[in-house]
């Protein structure tokens, strides 16, 4: 299992090994003794399952405030996304940036998503299917998000991107200037 950093601290990209052979394949991709040597020390209570029928499908970027942060480990094992993570610990160096990769069947990479991150992410092929584990459970009283189309953020979703199914609730989240802090930055930790 390869783990990769990025400038903004805490998220992480890992590449599980797939053994292949005439039979398919084998991989493990979760063990918690490599994620805690990365510095993930977190219990994960939940898996999530998604399934997306068409391309376009844009989902995020949401978070669930604190004490019911959630942190996430997300992969896609049916066709490709590209994944978003939005840093949103008020005193973060990395502030309001966003780090952006294609996480797909084919190249097997998974994203550590820590509490103090909007997330989202956006179907790049027809039936798409992701799969998370989240280290809260989902709290309807918690949940919350910001604008996908920030232009502060200046995410590129993509230059040809498709007509774009977004959920009712995603249409009308706030820019990330106009969100109350939700979570702090305290030397890597939110």
């Amino acid at each position: 299992m390869q783990i990769q950093r990025f400038a903004i601290r805490d998220l992480l990209l890992i590449s599980p090994v797939k053994h292949s052979d005439a039979r398919g394949f084998f991989s493990e991709v979760y063990r918690s003794d490599a994620l805690l040597a990365a510095g993930v020390n977190e219990q994960f209570v939940q898996d999530n399952h998604v399934y997306s029928q068409k391309s376009g499908v844009l989902r995020g970027l949401h978070f669930q405030a604190p004490p019911h942060a959630q942190g996430k480990l997300v992969r896609c094992v049916r066709g490709a996304i590209l994944d978003v993570a939005v840093d949103i610990r008020a005193g973060s160096p990395t502030f309001g940036h966003h780090l952006a990769a294609e996480l797909s069947a084919e190249n097997w990479q998974q994203l550590w998503v820590p509490p103090g991150f909007a997330h989202g992410y956006l179907t790049l092929e027809a039936d798409c299917e992701v799969v998370y584990k989240v280290t809260q459970y989902w709290n309807p009283s918690a949940e919350r998000a910001i604008a996908w189309n920030d232009p502060a953020l200046a995410i590129d979703w993509g230059t040809s991107l498709p007509e774009l199914t977004i959920a009712n609730k995603d249409r009308d989240n706030p820019l990330l200037a106009d969100l109350e802090p939700v979570f702090r930055y305290q030397h890597g930790n939110v």
